[in-house]
């Protein structure tokens, strides 16, 4: 009902203000568009600012910072958004907000949330390890690439290769780089060059594009085959600021299709000086080496040992001659009084020898079987004498006895 008021009767702010909070409060919640212009966080609760896609118009917001949480991909300012949200009208400085229920990114936001929880799927299976990279050979047989026919993509990854490698072979597959046709074909292709056996790294070249150009190096079957491949795969796809999964997945992620001519060949000016630099320095090393040995070596002939070898052997056939002279002096001396000694025990013995005796003019009378005879109560008929240089055979022909005082 309108209120009625005239210049004699006006109705006070409160009452209108009371009035507008209470239309403002039957429009109940609604689902609006628009573009996010500011966000400021703070705890527990978060203000907005939202834009209109098109008029000049703006208006406050306020929600639960769980409802940004929630939302499938983190609100920024300049996205595009879809809110549910309720209008409400604050009497005290008459201020007309929307208390925000939930919010949904649209457009590009939405299909970057829908990328991102892919890639946060693949990423929990291990797709993206580094560990799982194929390093690059250093100088492939021949490039496998898959690109767009009659594309600059093909023509920057050509030419710059060859530029740097002029003997570098390629072997081009050309599919459809866009569409919903492009990743079955890229695929397609991929496989061939694998199963060819011929290529020793495939390079995937696109030159950029929009988000929506970009999907299909996205989809996961793509994505699925790059990481089973068993030849070691280059991703080249579009510019610095696109970074579709296949980029992640991918063994090496070239920047530009030029970037990924530089990573999959060598530079052959380059590796000249580089050769060219290694050989002056294991030039300047062996030389080096020469000279420090050859040094050493006429250190070694300067000493004396070596500058007259025979000095060394002459003073050491010196001792050995003087060893030799005392060991012969010594051992003369030790026969000699070794010699003194058997001598005397000699001399002692044969002083002891019954044939000493016998020398000095004494026989001794033996029986026929060699033992003495002592009395002359034992003389036999026939006996022996023996003498100090032999024996006498006797026959007794009498006996005396001579007595003993």
């Amino acid at each position: 009902m309108a209120l009625e008021t005239s210049p004699d009767a006006p109705a006070p702010l409160r009452q209108v203000s009371t009035l507008i909070g209470q239309y403002v409060g039957r429009l109940g919640a609604v689902w609006l568009e628009a573009q996010v212009a500011s966000v400021n966080r703070r705890p527990g609760v978060c203000f907005l600012v939202l834009r209109d896609l098109r008029a000049t118009l703006s208006i406050r917001a306020t929600c639960h910072s769980s409802i940004l949480d929630a939302a499938s991909t983190p609100v920024a300012p300049g996205q595009r958004v879809v809110v549910h949200a309720k209008p409400t009208f604050y009497e005290p400085d008459g201020t007309l907000s929307l208390e925000i229920r939930e919010i949904r990114p649209t457009g590009e936001g939405e299909l970057l949330a829908q990328l991102e929880r892919r890639k946060q799927l693949l990423a929990a299976e291990g797709l993206f390890d580094p560990r799982l990279k194929k390093a690059l050979p250093l100088l492939p047989r021949a490039i496998g690439l898959v690109t767009g026919r009659d594309s600059a993509a093909e023509k920057d990854v050509l030419e710059n290769a060859r530029m740097r490698w002029p003997g570098v072979t390629f072997v081009v597959r050309h599919a459809t780089m866009q569409g919903p046709k492009c990743a079955g074909e890229v695929m397609g292709a991929m496989r061939s060059l694998e199963q060819s056996g011929n290529v020793d790294v495939i390079v995937i070249a696109r030159g950029g594009g929009s988000i929506e150009d970009l999907l299909p190096f996205s989809d996961e079957g793509l994505v699925r085959a790059v990481h089973g491949c068993s030849v070691p795969v280059v991703s080249a796809i579009g510019h610095e600021p696109d970074s579709p999964i296949l980029d992640l997945v991918a063994d090496v992620r070239a920047s530009t299709p030029t970037d990924a001519a530089k990573r999959v060949v060598p530079d052959v000016a380059q590796e000249v000086a580089g050769l060219a630099a290694a050989r002056e320095r294991a030039t300047r090393a062996v030389l080096a080496l020469l000279h420090r040995e050859a040094h050493t070596l006429e250190q070694l002939r300067s000493r004396p040992v070596l500058a007259q070898p025979a000095t060394l052997v002459d003073a050491q056939q010196t001792v050995v001659l003087d060893a030799l002279d005392r060991a012969r002096r010594s051992l003369r001396h030790t026969i000699d009084r070794e010699r003194d000694t058997v001598g005397h025990h000699l001399a002692r013995v044969q002083s002891l020898s019954p044939l000493a005796t016998l020398r000095r003019g004494y026989a001794v009378a033996q029986h026929p079987d060699g033992s003495v005879i002592t009395a002359l109560d034992q003389v036999p008929e026939e006996f022996a004498v023996r003498l100090a240089d032999g024996r006498v055979a006797v026959r007794t022909l009498s006996t005396e006895e001579t007595p003993h005082d």
